[in-house]
């Protein structure tokens, strides 16, 4: 299949996609469906954009490594936030829902469209990538592969430490900070950019014949900008705010955003009396 037909089919897909996820969220009213949808409907059009194969050429191994982490990825993380957003609103969601008043659902659908042609841009990423003329399955590709099961472990690793620490009753009203929560404040933000940089690991080429590879680097570039500056860090740490105050200012603190690190010690100001 022409590159060109395959990416408008998967843009009309994701389209359809965000369309279902934005009716589920209308009808349900649990707005953390729409993240879920997104996951899981990345994950397929990423793998079908890896394994869909060239004019008259047979998929590739690392056509069909690729779509399969990238598979994996999407059902892991979909199924998690679904499961979450059966007990609860997402407050990202519902600090746009407050702002949008009246025209929340057509603000909606417009959001949602948008992560739709946000996907759009990580499946032509993973086109550049899987279309490598590289014939061998060699070291770039291993680290790629190495880079994908780090994240999806970790990010699931993250999850579960929230989850249990939410879980405990003692822990009402505290920030986490255990385990991986306490060398970044977003662990699991940093692990999902960490999937699309293996992208560039795939796509790369040491002979120089695969130019379009270039390509795979937006994918990473994308998610970091979203998540670091857009729709992932900044909203939820407004919201986090507003909800733990003192205590998550301290963890601001301590602990960096995105990117994992010991944390810093806790300073103290200590006031001095004015000179008589």
């Amino acid at each position: 299949m022409s590159v060109g037909l395959l990416v408008l089919l998967l843009a009309l897909g994701l389209a359809a996609v965000m369309a279902f996820a934005w009716s589920a969220v209308v009808r349900s009213g649990k707005s953390g469906f729409a993240d879920a949808v997104w996951s899981i409907g990345t994950g397929a059009a990423c793998a079908i954009a890896a394994i869909v194969p060239s004019v008259g050429a047979a998929p590739s191994l690392r056509q069909g490594v690729m779509a399969a982490l990238l598979l994996l990825w999407g059902l892991r993380l979909g199924l998690h936030i679904a499961g979450r957003a059966a007990h609860g609103d997402d407050p990202r969601y519902a600090e746009l829902k407050k702002q949008w008043g009246a025209r929340y659902r057509s603000r909606l659908f417009l959001f949602l469209q948008i992560q739709a042609a946000a996907s759009l841009v990580l499946a032509v990423s993973v086109i550049a990538a899987a279309r490598n003329p590289a014939p061998d399955f060699g070291l770039a590709d291993w680290i790629a592969v190495a880079i994908v099961a780090v994240a999806v472990a970790g990010e699931a690793i993250a999850d579960r430490q929230l989850a249990a620490f939410r879980a405990d009753p003692r822990n009402k009203g505290r920030v986490c900070d255990v385990g991986l929560w306490g060398l970044s404040r977003h662990p699991n933000y940093f692990f999902e950019w960490l999937v699309w940089m293996a992208l560039p690991f795939f796509a790369f080429d040491a002979s120089g014949g695969h130019p379009f590879g270039f390509v795979a680097l937006a994918a990473p570039a994308l998610m970091y900008w979203l998540l670091v500056r857009v729709s992932g860090i900044p909203p939820l740490e407004e919201h986090m705010l507003r909800s733990r105050g003192a205590a998550f200012r301290a963890y601001q603190r301590r602990v960096n955003a995105f990117w994992p690190g010991p944390p810093r010690p806790e300073t103290q100001t200590v006031e001095r009396n004015p000179s008589p």
